[in-house]
């Protein structure tokens, strides 16, 4: 069945059968269920960019991904109500209420969640999770024991595969469907809607990174077909994206775009010239904006140059919000087709020049900062230390397990144990789920106590 805009939503959960009404709608219920997980609050003591300073406050993975709910539910509410007008919308009142009401709370849930797969340390930690089964590529024993596709994945480990994952599975002594969260939710995260295998770099969007493990691709394949995603090509398997992940995609890549630049400010990476000038570049583009008194306003906030980024920066991003929601509709049957290329902030062609310098300022001197760049070396030092000892215990036959072994499979949570049965393949799926969920500071802490560098605290 093809997707029309009153078929790519449901109200129907994951893992679980129609339930009775409730005061809160099926969508705000989503967000709740995410915002009270143990998987969120971890995001606390996750980098985002900078190492946390003791001073200083800045950026972690939880406060991005709330910043990111701001921004996505603001992005929601602007196109919701311009798809219920829509023909073949405004005639129908369960879809215009969808679009009106409920749009906001899926695409702020997907916005809370869009990070939940990130490892400790990032990307630094996605790639040392990688490295160690890459490092093994030429030791046939060891490869054999996975199949060509369950190789790719454990050689490209993906932070996104990992947060559906996170949100589907049943772990050890857990309900059936995960976080049992609605289909729309489930399906805003899955800006790689493929397999590992169908990756395609240079390629479209949608394939340049993959969306589910071989472990998950029921799962994945499951709500595909329950919102009629259009399917890409077979073999490998890939469908294109559904229409809400471009709103969860562009409120992460307005903040990212924005945000580093006020954390650098704050930590005297860039001066309040440099920030403000590159922020008042994005405000000046707004046709609608009084730009003399944002410049007064500026001057009342010279004896506080951290309000007067923060007011630049709610500023821009404001813009940025419009210019994305215009774009969304301005090509909304072609989102929906399957038919649209690229993202929606790219698709601002007259902000490509300014957010393209604030990304060569942010790579030439955020990221490549200090201890930016120690962190994320150590990151991969401990990531790649931790992997390597869970894996090797957990690939020793039971029999020939030492007890240095046991007792570190033991540290495991029940939930994420494996079954002595289970192939190889779903053993390491399981350390994989640990690892990944450890925080930078418990990585950091469980990998001294491993080396003998540090002693735990009784």
């Amino acid at each position: 069945m093809q997707m029309t805009w009153l078929n790519c939503f449901t109200g129907d959960r994951y893992g679980l059968m129609p339930e009775t009404q409730n005061m809160r709608s099926e969508f705000e219920r989503d967000y709740d269920r995410i915002i009270f997980s143990s998987a969120f609050r971890r995001l606390q003591n996750k980098t985002q960019v900078f190492p946390l300073p003791e001073h200083v406050f800045v950026h972690n993975r939880l406060t991005h991904s709330l910043e990111v709910v701001s921004v996505g539910r603001s992005l929601a509410k602007i196109v919701g109500q311009e798809l219920a007008k829509k023909e073949g919308v405004k005639d129908n009142p369960q879809a215009v209420d969808f679009y009106k009401n409920q749009l906001q709370h899926v695409i702020a849930a997907a916005c809370l969640a869009h990070d939940l797969g990130n490892p400790a340390f990032g990307h630094s930690g996605e790639e040392a999770i990688s490295k160690y089964f890459k490092d093994r590529e030429k030791d046939e024993e060891f490869t054999s024991r996975f199949s060509s596709d369950e190789w790719l994945d454990l050689t490209n480990f993906e932070g996104n595969a990992n947060a559906l994952r996170i949100l589907t599975r049943q772990f050890n002594g857990r309900l059936e469907g995960g976080y049992r969260l609605t289909y729309p939710t489930l399906a805003s995260i899955l800006k790689y809607p493929c397999e590992s295998a169908g990756r395609q770099k240079p390629g479209p969007k949608h394939r340049s990174k993959f969306g589910f493990f071989q472990d998950d691709k029921d799962t994945f394949l499951e709500i595909a077909q329950k919102l009629h995603l259009k399917r890409d090509v077979d073999d490998p398997l890939c469908y294109f994206r559904h229409p809400f992940v471009y709103l969860v995609e562009a409120a992460d890549d307005i903040c990212y775009s924005i945000i580093d630049f006020e954390d650098a400010h704050r930590l005297g990476i860039l001066s309040f010239l440099e920030v403000t000038d590159a922020l008042m570049a994005i405000v000046e583009l707004n046709p609608k904006e009084d730009i003399e008194r944002v410049k007064d306003n500026l001057k009342n906030l010279k004896m506080d140059p951290n309000e007067g980024v923060a007011y630049l920066r709610a500023k821009a991003i404001n813009y940025l919000v419009t210019r994305c929601s215009e774009i969304f509709m301005e090509n909304a049957e072609e989102i929906l087709a399957a038919n649209y290329q690229g993202s929606l902030i790219k698709g601002c062609e007259q902000m490509q020049p300014v957010l393209k310098a604030i990304e060569n300022e942010s790579v030439a001197k955020i990221y490549a900062y200090d201890s930016v760049v120690k962190i994320e070396l150590a990151g991969f030092k401990i990531m790649s230390g931790l992997i390597e000892d869970f894996v090797e215990a957990a690939l020793i036959p039971k029999a020939l397990r030492q007890n240095r072994h046991k007792n570190l499979l033991n540290l495991m949570p029940y939930q994420n144990r494996f079954d002595e049965k289970d192939t190889d393949y779903q053993k390491v799926m399981c350390i994989l789920d640990h690892v990944s969920a450890m925080t930078d500071n418990y990585a950091l802490n469980l990998y001294r106590n491993l080396r003998g560098i540090s002693m735990p605290s009784i």
